[in-house]
């Protein structure tokens, strides 16, 4: 059986999920709908403007929604009401916690699920650091650290040759950003209990914060740290492949991700390295992770296999981002 793939977006970041979707021997790419029928029109598929029209003339038994927020609620009700049932909607989930809430239920009633295209927790580096905290390899984990250099935020044409939109972003490094690794600090070590957040805006051009900090308390004692800056950069020829360099510390040894995707384990108390991952050398975004993504829903639909990252579940991920604006308004640590 194939599945009937739709999508709809086709500004600059959905290059990597049609080209994950066109690799894929049990998926057939059945339509493109964007408002610019010129950028559908680029992909080789069939071509919208309508999405209606799309989804009548298609049929697919999944759409993926390659929109900013603002297009998410209006594009999910479209969905459901010509019955599609399994939808894959971009991070950030929908302008804002209720109405996120309001589009999982809607799914729900007509018994259909959302899958959130949160990708960074299936980079390869993080698969492999967290087989090497689930086997024991750090002891118990006290602290992990990551540190974001992006290096693409200085000067006034900051993002516009990428994503134009960051600019007029009134909650950017967060919202947009640091959403991933609120996701992957979660997958690592289980929601947090409470953070607090110290957050600045740099480049004045644009309209969010690009540049702050954010400590997370975890279960078992742990601590995490986001440390984020976008005008800065890291020791990598691609600073957008892991987008900065990380440490996740333990009672028995350190994994350090480096910026080439490299993942090494120290022994406490030793000088030696051993490599769990070398460095990536796999094509597209992130260790390719947005193909691992659209692979493991594929597994979920046809084979049975859990879905990571359904709407329910990632509810969450918004409340903590909420709490986290919060506190750096309040400029004290909240409880999540």
């Amino acid at each position: 059986m194939n599945i009937r793939v739709a999508c709809v977006g086709a500004g600059y970041f959905s290059q990597f999920h049609y080209g994950s979707w066109a690799r894929m021997d049990r998926v057939t790419l059945v339509g493109s709908c964007n408002r610019e029928i010129s950028k559908a029109q680029a992909t080789g598929l069939p071509a919208y403007d309508d999405l209606d029209q799309m989804l009548t003339d298609t049929t697919p038994d999944l759409l993926d929604i390659i929109l900013p927020p603002v297009a998410h609620a209006e594009t999910i009700r479209t969905a459901l009401a010509a019955g599609v049932k399994t939808i894959i909607c971009q991070k950030p989930f929908c302008n804002d916690l209720a109405e996120a809430e309001d589009m999982t239920a809607l799914a729900e009633s007509a018994g259909a699920r959302i899958i959130v295209h949160e990708n960074f927790r299936f980079q390869p580096w993080y698969r492999a650091i967290k087989v090497a905290i689930d086997d024991g390899a750090i002891g118990t984990v006290q602290q992990a650290t990551f540190r974001l250099r992006p290096g693409d935020g200085q000067g006034p044409r900051a993002y516009l040759d990428r994503q134009p939109y960051f600019q007029q972003m009134e909650k950017f490094l967060v919202h947009e950003t640091a959403v991933h690794f609120i996701d992957t600090f979660r997958y690592l070590l289980g929601d947090p209990k409470a953070v607090y957040a110290d957050l600045r805006k740099i480049n004045p051009v644009i309209a969010g914060e690009d540049a702050g900090y954010i400590l997370f308390d975890h279960s078992h004692g742990a601590r995490a740290i986001f440390d984020g800056n976008r005008h800065l950069d890291h020791a990598a020829e691609n600073t957008r492949c892991t987008m900065g360099e990380g440490l996740i510390e333990g009672t028995e040894g350190t994994l350090t991700l480096t910026g080439d995707g490299a993942v090494q384990l120290r022994k406490y108390s030793t000088m030696t390295m051993k490599t769990l991952l070398g460095p990536n050398t796999r094509e597209g975004f992130g260790g390719d992770c947005v193909h691992s993504l659209q692979s493991h829903v594929i597994c979920g639909i046809l084979d049975g296999t859990k879905f990571e990252n359904e709407a329910r579940e990632y509810l969450q991920v918004i409340r903590i981002e909420e709490a986290i604006y919060a506190s750096a308004d309040k400029a004290q640590k909240l409880k999540v």
